[in-house]
């Protein structure tokens, strides 16, 4: 999630990014009905009315956007002076969007305040042009509108490579909440393929215009006569959180450039994702955005470019920069299948992370206006109407999606069922998602329609759903967030905890014991399960693993705000020194420990989560807020995954299926008395920074597990293993590869075993 800028102005900028250091329902299923039938709309099926014609004509300063979001008029496409006539008819309000009907080709959009609308189209195929000129149909309130949808069925319009948008006009109360402009092309909501700029950061092209785009011509895509869905269960996950271009934008992936940065550039490295072991891949956001949103107008991040992608144009339609060679929305959308069904192919899951608690459409001060603002800000944002209708604030990022709203929440089901029908993805991580349990004017509510909607749906109820159970307003509910026992969360809480605990802090024992069992302090309510927590030390936000044990301090000065963004407490021990360095003893300490933080996460009960890169020790140099840099700092270095770190990777790799060979990591109920025995009678020992334990198996497959966070050696007692077993050693930080993990073990454990400062082991029953 982008940080709020220190420069930003907001009502919520009291507030931290988290409440924390770090700054359950039941019911039964349920039918959402259409909003617009809430409204008590009476819709016809049938397309009625007289026959009419519509002419095509020239608007004024047409595409154009408000003066104070700078945007040089010269790239604005003009109206086109010349165009035929076409047949149309008054269409139907069924589905929204672009369909195919028996009179042509029908659009809807929803608008509740708008009092003048305009389809916009541009058929440069057709009309043997290519400089962008559009045709506009107005239409008729009295013909054109049912209850509050605009709609138009035009005769004999191309199939595909028609590009569309809207004018709206209505009230210009600023007060009351409005902000429309009637000079602005408004992308559709439900545009399920949106067209700008082809090339991600093509700088040539950084003012493109975005509009939306169908495709009726190209066959259905084919999944395969032997395709299936992995459909892991949850307390099997390991996700791999990653970014689909910095995965193998760099040139060091060796990867044709075509495809570098690609949804097909993920596909030829599915056997790196095999070989590290992982079976589900997290992708930060793949809805369209705009990469140059900062560099719109003078600011201090405008030298930046959006690589993560939390600033959604739309929420239907694929990147389109992520298709190979420029390729465009449609190629980006069979693409983005292949890219699915080869995962699939390989046994992992596709998981989304989702931004549904604000759009790209920034503040008041700056707005960028492409789609909801113009078309009824009223209705898709929260607002402050005792604040001469101000834009509440509760992303960080100027807006805040007004989700509980009917209309808005049934965009958002209607995307969701969208991305798991048409694309087959697996689940869904939503960003910032306690902003979806607020009301219209940021009200936390206990139990918010739009997650309710989200846990019953039918379509969705294969899916993982994973919530960021925090905002930037303030509502923390990591452990209480509403959730139907059917939504996991990003546990916040087990991310401080075990950070605390493995880089030596006092007093932190009882808590690490906590989350390693997996968070029945937060969890074990009604019928939740221990996978509910995913577990996470590392993820996009913040230091990468090597950084949080090589920093003390964040390093931001590249994102151009005087190193004022991204969080100042990160939990974080640089192991005596801050940077790279060359000291043997420090850069020892630090492999160490970057061992122990991946061997508890992977020992831990519950949904562990890893940070692509982390598994051959990536750097940002410190930045712990990067989501700016289209370099380096957050491309995938395949080149050091060889060259640096191959012991390294080696480690994790086999942590990782050692986890997933091993039942007793992996539970479905949280443990019992006999599930597990702590070698501990020293709990209240606020100095105490040792831990040890065994998880227990019922075949007596037992694992022992010691964690040693002081900085001297600790001759550890070694309780006497099941009978007939003998206990093997598996892994030891302290080692050198390959002895730091021996899938085998090592035999000869002793009734004691000296344990290095900052080390762990893992021994195993035999």
């Amino acid at each position: 999630m982008l940080r709020t800028p220190h420069w930003y102005d907001s009502q919520v900028a009291k507030f931290p990014l988290f409440a924390s250091p770090f700054s359950s329902h039941n019911g039964s299923s349920c039918t959402v009905a259409s909003p617009v039938l809430d409204m008590g709309l009476k819709l016809s099926k049938q397309v009625s009315g007289s026959n009419q014609q519509g002419i095509a004509r020239k608007a004024p300063n047409a595409y154009g956007q408000r003066a104070q979001e700078r945007v040089l008029e010269d790239e604005a496409p003009q109206i086109s002076e010349t165009s035929p006539s076409w047949k149309t008819f008054p269409g139907q309000a069924f589905p929204l969007g672009v369909s195919e009907v028996d009179s042509g080709t029908n659009f809807a959009i929803f608008s509740q305040h708008a009092t003048a609308v305009t389809l916009c189209l541009s058929l440069p195929e057709r009309l043997g042009r290519v400089d962008g000129g559009m045709m506009e149909f107005s239409l008729d309130r009295n013909v054109n509108k049912t209850g509050d949808i605009w709609h138009i069925c035009i005769k004999d319009l191309p199939r595909s490579n028609v590009l569309y948008g809207y004018r709206m006009d209505g009230p210009r109360g600023w007060h009351e909440g409005h902000r429309f402009d009637s000079r602005v092309v408004l992308i559709d909501p439900y545009a399920k393929l949106v067209d700008g700029r082809r090339f991600f950061g093509d700088s040539s092209k950084k003012f493109s215009k975005f509009l939306g785009t169908y495709d009726f011509d190209s066959l259905p895509f084919s999944w395969g006569d032997n395709y299936k869905l992995p459909n892991i269960p949850e307390k099997d996950l390991v996700i791999y959180e990653m970014n689909v271009r910095a995965f193998t934008a760099s040139e060091s992936s060796g990867l044709d450039p075509d495809i570098r940065g690609s949804y097909l550039g993920v596909i030829e490295k599915i056997p790196h994702l095999q070989e590290l072991g992982i079976n589900a891949v997290e992708l930060l956001p793949v809805f369209e955005f705009d990469e140059f949103e900062f560099q719109r107008r003078p600011n201090p991040r405008d030298h930046l470019i959006n690589t993560w992608g939390y600033s959604t144009i739309n929420f239907f339609a694929p990147m389109s920069r992520y298709a190979s060679d420029g390729g465009g929305p449609l190629k980006a959308s069979q693409e983005f299948k292949q890219m699915v069904k080869a995962l699939h192919g390989a046994g992992i899951e596709v998981i989304l992370d989702v931004v549904y608690n604000h759009t790209n459409e920034a503040d008041d001060a700056n707005p960028y206006t492409t789609s909801f603002r113009g078309i009824d800000n009223k209705v898709y944002y929260m607002l402050d109407l005792n604040n001469n209708g101000q834009l509440l604030n509760f992303s960080g990022c100027g807006n805040t999606l007004n989700c509980n709203h009917p209309v808005v929440m049934e965009l958002i089901m209607d995307s969701l069922r969208h991305w798991v029908t048409e694309y087959h993805v697996d689940g869904f991580r939503f960003d910032l998602a306690s902003v979806l349990c607020r009301g219209a004017d940021g009200s936390p509510l206990s139990a918010p329609p739009v997650i309710r909607a989200i846990a019953k749906d039918s379509i969705l109820s294969r899916c993982k759903i994973i919530s960021e159970p925090w905002d930037c307003g303030g509502l923390y509910l990591v452990g209480r967030f509403p959730n139907w026992d059917r939504w996991a969360e990003w546990n916040g809480k087990y991310r401080d905890d075990l950070r605390r605990f493995i880089k030596g802090d006092s007093g932190m024992k009882g808590s690490f014991a906590t989350r390693v069992s997996g968070s029945a302090d937060l969890y074990k309510v009604n019928k939740r399960k221990p996978y509910h927590s995913v577990n996470f030390v590392i993820a996009h936000d913040g230091f990468t693993l090597y950084d949080l044990v090589s920093y003390n301090f964040k390093h931001n000065d590249a994102n151009g705000e005087g190193g004022n963004d991204g969080s100042n407490d990160n939990l974080s021990w640089n192991c005596g020194y801050e940077g790279e360095t060359d000291d043997s003893t420090v850069k020892a300490i630090r492999s160490r420990q970057m061992k122990n933080f991946h061997l508890a996460l992977m020992i831990s009960q519950g949904t562990p989560m890893m940070l692509m890169g982390d598994e051959y020790g990536h750097s940002r140099n410190g930045n712990n807020n990067s989501y700016g840099h289209d370099t380096a700092i957050n491309h995938f270095q395949w080149g050091l995954l060889e060259a640096r770190n191959s012991n390294h990777f080696r480690f994790f790799k086999e942590v990782i299926k050692f986890r997933r060979t091993r039942r007793v990591f992996g539970r479905d109920t949280f443990l019992e008395k006999n599930d597990v025995t702590w070698h501990e009678d020293n709990w209240h020992n606020y100095e105490s920074k040792f831990l040890a334990f065994t998880f227990h198996d019922n075949n007596g497959g037992d694992v022992y597990m010691a964690f040693n966070a002081h900085d001297y050696f600790i001759k550890v007692p070694i309780p006497a293993a099941p009978v007939k077993r003998r206990w093997f050693r598996v892994v030891d930080t302290n080692l050198e590869s390959p002895n730091d993990f021996v899938l085998d073990g090592v035999p000869g454990i002793k009734s004691t075993y000296n344990m290095a400062p900052y080390s762990s082991i893992l021994l195993e029953a035999k």
